[in-house]
């Protein structure tokens, strides 16, 4: 199942959907479901993760 930030306002702004896999994330432009996707493996995608709330609860 794709989902979005929870960030995103639904208002059309740019914004991006992740779906969770079983080696990791895939994730497509939010405006474009039917173009390309990035895969992103577990251990990049678990640091993406914990270096985004570190950096918003620096905020």
């Amino acid at each position: 199942m794709w989902f979005t930030s929870s960030y995103s306002n639904g208002a059309g702004g740019e914004c991006v959907e992740c779906r969770l896999t079983e080696h990791g994330a895939v994730v497509r432009d939010s405006k474009r479901p039917e173009g390309a996707v990035m895969a992103i493996g577990n251990r990049a995608w678990r640091s993406f993760v914990a270096a985004a709330a570190h950096a918003d609860s620096a905020r």
